[in-house]
């Protein structure tokens, strides 16, 4: 990979990792699911011009997008109502060996015991991080962080399942379909959200501004671009930079705490998901026979 291309990965990691430190930001104080309807209705409009027709699998492409989007962002932002954006973005990382899984159960992969033992690993170091001494009770905001990756799983292994699109028709559709979920569920189980969300003032302004233009944009708009270039095997070590910027934001900005309890679990985590993702780029230098 080209140094020009590495400090773009790096900006979209450091990028994803801000995002979830000022989502934590918005949702400790106003509507989460307010706060996901705001979001993909802005990107719906920035976007709408890219999406010129409806995709020809789109009954693909909406399963596609509320599991990526709408469905995602809900729990994902309710996993930050109630939890750190330190222990969340870790307890994000879930996703690789979930899409392993997921993969075996419905693409019929196979996985040897190095990636079984990165799956193992990755599940014992979310649940040190989300486990509560004394009790047999687990953090419902890393509870809804797992649902999220669990989600955003399905989605993206039933997008192996669908033809290519471009990726901002792609966003587009997304933001779309994603709309009405956020909105039904704030309807029905906040109150107050403008006042709520007002309270915030430029804040959540500037939060929803960095989310929309910095997140989904730019953030996913370059991922996509270097996936494009770039194996999928070679990408997906480097973004296991996204969680550690997510814990030095957390830290610097909102005066999380760097536990030892979090900072265990989150090694063996990482660890896990990084002999994932490494097991996975050795495999893809196998030639066929």
């Amino acid at each position: 990979m080209g140094v020009r291309d590495f400090l773009l990965l790096c900006g979209v990691c450091l990028a994803w990792g801000l995002n979830l430190v000022l989502t934590r930001y918005v949702v400790a104080d106003a509507p989460p699911l307010f706060y996901a309807f705001v979001r993909f209705a802005c990107v719906a409009i920035i976007l709408l011009p890219f999406l010129q027709r409806i995709p020809r699998q789109w009954g693909w492409a909406t399963l596609i997008g509320l599991c990526v989007g709408g469905l995602n962002f809900v729990l994902l932002f309710l996993g930050l109502k109630y939890a750190t954006a330190s222990s969340v973005a870790i307890a994000g990382q879930l996703g690789l060996p979930f899409t392993t899984l997921l993969s075996m159960i419905f693409l019929n992969e196979t996985i040897g015991w190095r990636r079984a033992l990165g799956m193992a690993l990755a599940f014992v170091g979310v649940i040190v991080i989300a486990y509560q001494p004394g009790s047999l009770a687990f953090s419902v905001g890393i509870v809804f962080a797992i649902l999220s990756a669990l989600v955003a799983s399905v989605g993206g292994v039933a997008m192996k399942k669908m033809e290519p699109i471009p990726v901002f028709q792609m966003q587009a559709w997304l933001a779309l379909v994603s709309v009405p979920l956020p909105l039904a569920l704030s309807l029905f189980m906040e109150e107050d959200q403008l006042a709520q969300s007002a309270a915030l003032g430029w804040g959540y302004v500037g939060a929803l501004i960095f989310s929309v233009i910095g997140t989904s944009i730019f953030g996913h708009g370059a991922f996509y671009f270097l996936i494009k270039r770039y194996e999928v095997t070679l990408i997906t070590p480097l973004t296991l930079m996204t969680p550690v910027w997510a814990v030095v934001f957390g830290v610097v900005l909102l005066n999380e705490t760097l536990s030892p309890k979090l900072a265990l679990g989150a090694a063996i985590a990482l660890s896990g998901v990084a002999i994932i993702a490494l097991r996975q780029k050795s495999l893809a230098r196998v030639p066929e026979t």
